[in-house]
Formats: C-alpha cells, structure tokens, sequence
C-alpha cells in the first residue's frame, strides 16, 4: 500500500517537473503557475456527452492532466484528439496515453493543425490554451474556428485565471455562459463555457 502511494506521489512529482520546465522554457505558452486540479479537469470534461457518437477535441492538455479525466469520463482514447504546442509536452503524452490522437500544432490555426484527415464535427472542445496572453480579437476568432468543429448549442469549455471571460460577448456569434468558480486550484479558476446559438 505504501508502495503505491509513494508511486503515485513521484508520478505527481514528475508531470509538476515537467510542468514547471515547460513553463520556465514558455512561459506564454504554458499560461499557468501550476497544473490543473482534478477537482477543475473532472469538471471540465463533464460537458462531455459521451453517447454523441462524436470524438471529443482537446486544446492545450499540457501534462495530461485533464486528458486523464476526459478518458476516466468515458471518451475511448482513439475518440480523443489533443493538440498541443509544446514539443515536450507532446513527447510526454504520446508516452502516456498512446492510443490518443496526440497532434503537435497550434490550436489557433485549427483546420492546418488537425489536418485533411481528422474529424470535421467534435461533440465539444475542453480547452486549456491561455487565452489571457493574446488579444481579445484573436481569441475570439479561435472560440469561432472551435464552434464551426461542433454541432449547434454543444460546448467549449475554457479555463482562466481572469475574473471575467477571456471571451467577451458580443464580438461574434456565440453565447457566454459561466460554468463554474474552482477554488481548489492554484491559482483559484474560472469555468467558461461558450457555444453557437441553436438558430445558426
């Protein structure tokens, strides 16, 4: 029992050093001072509808930490397509779950980074780019090139360390909605959910 506790703890140990070099390396990149909670990336990937018959698209998944709770949600790992900027990170997830769709690119340059041969329609996007380091009409164009990949009304969740939405409303066709305050997180995190109306 001690043994696996203590294998936990150094598993832990090593995706915070690996989180740690990949923010002292890229900072803008990285965003945060911390990995994500479990407490916010179980939340995250519960917008997930897992019955859509639709793979699930991840953005910024870093350590993997949030990749793990959309697989414990129920998305088949050959379902899931995580992309990710970091060429560390990526070697790092493609170690830890093999079977996933893992693609290095820019989650801003959506349809070159997926590619011709990836899904055209996801069921959702849980993301965790950080917005707050780019401007307002870049982000709003990369939540707009995310909603055109989903079906009406169905979800991007965003996490950020701001008080408001990186995303303003009304700068595009989308709806903001405020999924969730998670203060067990360092530092505490925003929940943002955006979609496209239902009469698009």
């Amino acid at each position: 029992m001690a043994g696996l506790r203590l294998r936990k703890l150094a598993t832990k140990f090593d995706d915070e050093l690996k989180f740690f070099k990949g923010w002292i390396d890229k900072p803008k990149a990285v965003g945060a001072i911390m990995p994500t909670s479990s407490v916010t990336a179980r939340k995250m990937a519960s917008v997930i509808d897992v019955h859509s018959g639709l793979p699930v698209l991840e953005c910024g998944p870093g350590t993997g930490i949030i990749t793990k709770y959309i697989l414990k949600h129920g998305v088949k790992p050959a379902d899931l397509y995580a992309l990710e900027y970091s060429h560390d990170f990526v070697l790092h997830l493609r170690r830890l779950y093999p079977q996933v769709n893992v693609i290095e690119g820019d989650a801003f340059d959506i349809d070159s980074t997926l590619g011709p041969d990836a899904p055209k329609l996801f069921d959702s996007v849980v993301s965790g780019v950080p917005l707050l380091n780019f401007p307002v009409q870049k982000r709003v164009q990369y939540v707009e090139s995310l909603l055109d990949r989903l079906p009406a009304g169905r979800p991007v969740v965003q996490i950020t360390y701001g008080p408001k939405s990186p995303i303003p409303p009304g700068l595009g066709d989308y709806t903001v909605e405020h999924c969730d305050f998670i203060l067990r997180n360092i530092p505490p995190a925003q929940l943002w959910v955006y979609r496209r109306r239902l009469n698009h």
